[in-house]
């Protein structure tokens, strides 16, 4: 029997935007997931110690208090102290959040959870590709090695264009609800 399709319940670009580079992996804070999945931060928090065992150090960790500065300029939240949170937050990687499917059982979560997984699998197969990408360049730039200076400066152009950061591509023209 085929699994039931699940339609997207939140805007992807919404969720784009909730993911963070940390330590060099893509990660979520607690407090977009509880917001994304209907619970209090604090309920999420409390569900996670009582399955500590579930969130080794890969899945999930917590902050630094430079890491939340830094994070917090990025995302304009208010102070700790100030209405803010007065603990520092855990955030989780993609293995995190599909843990996280496995102790919160509610059908919003369930359907955040499946959308969450799509687009970390897309941006790990987008990075994927670029990658390929710049490798191509660099092995062309290397058998041409210093043939023309109006190569070189094709290459810098390119070069420009692959350090550029892109984010998702607006969708255009009629896209049907049930993809």
């Amino acid at each position: 029997m085929a699994a039931k399709e699940t339609r997207s319940i939140i805007p992807e670009n919404i969720l784009v935007n909730k993911i963070y580079e940390i330590r060099g992996h893509k990660v979520m804070l607690d407090s977009d997931l509880a917001e994304l999945y209907g619970v209090e931060t604090k309920v999420l928090n409390q569900s996670i110690r009582r399955n500590f065992e579930r969130f080794p150090k890969d899945f999930m960790f917590q902050l630094t208090e430079s890491e939340w500065e830094s994070l917090r300029s990025q995302i304009v939240t208010s102070k700790i102290g100030r209405g803010g949170r007065t603990y520092l937050p855990n955030v989780f990687t993609e293995h995190g959040v599909l843990m996280l499917s496995s102790i919160l059982k509610s059908q919003q979560a369930i359907q955040v959870n499946i959308q969450i997984v799509r687009i970390f699998t897309r941006l790990r197969q987008w990075l994927t590709e670029n990658g390929e990408l710049k490798y191509e360049i660099e092995d062309i730039k290397r058998k041409l090695n210093n043939q023309d200076k109006n190569i070189e400066l094709v290459f810098s152009y390119l070069d420009k264009l692959m350090d550029k950061k892109i984010g998702p591509r607006k969708r255009m023209g009629y896209m049907p609800d049930d993809l």
